[in-house]
């Protein structure tokens, strides 16, 4: 069957292939506009009447948009128009090259689409389904020629935003996901490879985004809008409490149900009580007005300048994260000294020690050195673009060392977002989570490395990916960094991935 016909699959990827698609929502009607684009002919099919027909007349109004801000030409927009025609019946889509389906997220419905359109399509169409979280492999059973069927996973919104998941089951042909990956490429699109496991790449990586910063609310380590400065800070275009209220906490906390089951309830994807107390209480995120926050979250104060003379600063240790703080204090007109071979890394403030985080709190540091004034801070990732940097201080530190601290922090350009002292802070516990989990995808045969910064970068607009994150820093401080948050917890959510461990043996 495969030799057979993959002469025939390879037609999908060629214009001007029919294509057709199942499912005429947000997500359907931008594939659809997409597939158009690149110059192929598409049926569009909802089982909803009118659905179709109202679907390609937003597309007309979005289209307009473009041509009003000289994106697209008229008779562009008009050609493409042409090209996409809405259908009410499956046996419209009989001779189609590709059908993609996008209908409700629900294995039962899929499983019995797909087997409808097994049964309608000669066997050298390809069929793919749109899901982002069902395994391809499971939506493939019953089908009579399971070989044909791979997922093909877009973001929204589908005309702009570049990363597909390209994702097999144990029945598809890599002859298959081969045409998929060449005629994503030729829709403008960025194709990663993903085996069909829980979550696929990116809805994976990117649980400890808001899982980090639930355990931390649920610690009362800070306010979401501390969370929120903190992670933008580091580069990510929304805080994760603000991502929650857009994206809806019903929908956010059931994907985080659907991989924690799906994972035979690993710990490190378990559902937060705080984000269950969100739903049961209505407060869903912005599509109702309320969620952590009501409306939309004001902008961010401007860091006011120091008020005093600055204490004496030594950088202290050695490290991706200590060069970039020795270039910014540079860049800032800092005088200090530099102890490269010191113990620890981080910043001697006056009489404060300063740690860059490694999984302990400042408690626990200051009881171990005997050093009553004694803080820890975040990973400052990229400090040239950050407007503040969390950091928690010992309990017996002096007022007066704090204080000294934040003249420095806002002399660097940042506000000093004060935490609850628990251990990982905010940004350094989130990273090191993300590298873990990036880390264990690959280790598990999910993807490559590179397909992982991809798919992070482009799927969710992280500002680097897992193994950037990881070139940057060294396995060491993240090793550590996980290792003192399971030490703290007892928590197999914090243990570290086989290759990470490796990575800190030079493997």
């Amino acid at each position: 069957m495969m030799n057979k016909d993959l002469k025939t699959w390879a037609v999908a990827a060629e214009a001007p292939a029919l294509i057709g698609v199942v499912g005429a929502g947000v997500m359907g009607a931008g594939i659809a506009q997409v597939a158009a684009q690149a110059g192929h002919a598409v049926r569009l099919l909802d089982v909803r009447e009118g659905a179709a027909a109202a679907a390609l007349e937003q597309t007309g109004r979005a289209l307009d948009g473009w041509v009003a801000k000289g994106r697209m030409a008229p008779e562009e927009r008009a050609a493409v128009l042409a090209r996409i025609q809405p259908v009410q019946e499956l046996q419209a889509l009989a001779e189609a090259a590709l059908v993609v389906e996008v209908i409700v997220e629900k294995l039962e419905p899929k499983q019995a689409l797909l087997r409808e359109l097994d049964a309608l399509l000669p066997p050298g169409a390809i069929i793919a389904s749109n899901t982002s979280s069902i395994s391809v492999t499971a939506l493939a059973n019953g089908m009579q020629n399971p070989a044909r069927l791979v997922g093909m996973h877009f973001f929204n919104p589908v005309p702009q935003m570049k990363l597909v998941e390209v994702v097999s089951g144990a029945e598809t042909a890599p002859e298959v996901a081969a045409v998929i990956e060449q005629l994503a490429r030729r829709w403008g699109k960025t194709p990663v490879h993903a085996k069909s496991t829980p979550g696929f790449i990116v809805n994976r990586i990117a649980r400890p985004y808001y899982a980090e910063a639930l355990a931390l609310l649920q610690e009362q380590a800070a306010s979401p809008a501390q969370l929120d400065r903190a992670l933008r800070s580091a580069g990510f275009r929304m805080g994760p409490c603000e991502l929650m209220d857009l994206i809806g906490h019903d929908t956010n906390f059931l994907v985080t149900q659907s991989v924690f089951e799906a994972n035979f309830g690993d710990k490190r994807y378990m559902p937060s009580l705080v984000q269950k107390a969100l739903v049961d209480g209505g407060r869903l995120g912005r599509k109702v007005g309320r969620g952590f926050y009501v409306g939309t979250p004001e902008a961010s104060a401007p860091v006011a300048p120091p008020q005093h003379d600055l204490p004496s600063v030594s950088l202290q240790g050695q490290g991706g994260v200590v060069e970039a703080l020795a270039g910014w204090l540079t860049h800032k007109g800092l005088t200090y000294e530099r102890e490269t071979d010191s113990s620890w890394a981080g910043l001697r403030i006056g009489g404060m020690e300063v740690h860059l985080s490694l999984g302990r709190s400042a408690a626990q540091l200051a009881f171990e050195r005997q050093q009553p004034e004694l803080a820890v801070m975040d990973w400052p990732l990229a400090p040239e673009r950050m407007d503040a940097l969390a950091l928690a201080f010992a309990p017996r530190s002096s007022a007066a060392a704090q204080a000294a601290v934040a003249e420095v922090w806002r002399a660097l350009g940042w506000e000093p977002l004060v935490l609850r002292d628990v251990p990982g802070v905010a940004v350094a516990r989130t990273i090191a989570m993300l590298i873990n989990e990036g880390a264990d995808a690959v280790w598990q045969g999910v993807c490559e490395a590179e397909a992982a910064d991809q798919a992070m970068k482009l799927g969710v607009n992280y500002p680097a990916g897992p193994f950037e994150w990881l070139a940057l820093l060294g396995a060491a401080p993240v090793v550590a960094l996980l290792d003192g948050l399971f030490e703290a917890y007892r928590s197999e959510r914090y243990r570290v991935s086989p290759l990470l461990r490796q990575r800190l043996f030079g493997a």
